[in-house]
């Protein structure tokens, strides 16, 4: 990669418009976003403690669970401390390359948490539709597996898309009507043609998370009906972690489908997608798999419990 702000572009940075408000309203997002952002890392990491140090969530479900949680965690910080900080600042700039590492880092850990959501969904495949074989097919030799190949995957989704952004030139408008840098927005920017590259956003962005969407939705279809042909406590179980994971799925897939697929016919709609993909999305997938387990909710309570208790030994 030869790109360089100096080499390739006149622009040294960009402008983010956000939110163009009174000052009060700022201080007031600033609040918000700043307590959404606690809110995130807290119960993320609750998830991920969780897992680690109660025996009783050494299972690959939670395993992957604890992962998505790192994943969501990570997106979050790839964007929103910018976010949070802007909203204090008159003037909300970003340098070129402060832009292309927080696009980068977005879709890295995007890329990421799209596999471990397809790998989540192959783990409750097997556990309703295989039980008999699910340890077997579920070892720990195959979870470490999909890890490293989240992990691939995300480096292959970003890389393929950052390789190309970082060499355009921009020579000319450098406002970007967003809260952070947005790939598709980024690339209007650049003055030369960029028709190829928009093609390389629709599909390894847009149609790539179309695809798996249905393909998800499908399997999905097919583990409530083996769930609704088994009448038992043990099925509806099933059924309550099974209705966190669709809704989980379509939290993430939803928005970045609507921004991906078709993103240079843009909605100013499109601007709070991207916050919903980036801040309320990672704070609303701890809620739902707490609400939604009671195993979850059993084991973060134990956690506190052990803490309060050590804290008020002497």
């Amino acid at each position: 990669m030869n790109g360089s702000p100096e080499n390739r572009s006149s622009v040294s940075e960009f402008i983010l418009v956000g939110f163009s408000t009174s000052q009060e309203t700022q201080i007031f997002f600033f609040a918000i976003f700043f307590l959404v952002y606690v809110a995130i890392i807290v119960g993320n990491l609750l998830i991920i403690i969780s897992v680690i140090v109660d025996s009783h969530l050494h299972s690959p479900m939670y395993f992957f669970l604890a992962n998505l949680s790192f994943f969501d965690l990570c997106i979050s910080s790839a964007a929103t401390p910018k976010v949070i900080s802007d909203f204090l600042r008159k003037y909300k700039t970003i340098s070129w390359w402060g832009c292309m590492i927080q696009m980068f880092f977005m879709h890295f850990f995007g890329g990421g948490e799209m596999s471990i959501l397809i790998a989540m969904a192959i783990d409750r495949y097997v556990a309703i539709c295989k039980p008999l074989h699910y340890k077997t097919i579920m070892s720990h030799r195959v979870l470490t597996g999909f890890l490293l190949l989240s992990w691939v995957i995300g480096l292959i989704h970003s890389t393929s898309q950052m390789v190309f952004t970082v060499n355009l030139p921009f020579c000319g408008p450098n406002v970007l009507d967003s809260f952070f840098c947005d790939l598709p927005l980024v690339i209007k920017l650049a003055c030369t043609d960029t028709y190829i590259l928009e093609l390389l956003v629709i599909v390894n962005s847009g149609f790539l998370s179309l695809i798996c969407f249905i393909l998800l939705l499908i399997s999905y279809a097919v583990m409530l009906v083996t769930i609704w042909q088994h009448s038992s406590s043990a099925s509806s179980k099933a059924l309550s972690t099974l209705s966190a994971h669709i809704t989980v799925v379509t939290l993430f897939f939803g928005p970045a489908i609507f921004i991906y697929a078709f993103p240079f016919n843009r909605y100013s709609v499109d601007k709070f997608l991207s916050v919903f993909c980036s801040i309320i999305t990672p704070l609303l997938n701890p809620i739902i798999y707490t609400l939604r387990n009671q195993q979850m909710k059993a084991a973060i309570k134990r956690l506190s419990n052990q803490h309060i208790g050590s804290w008020l030994t002497p």
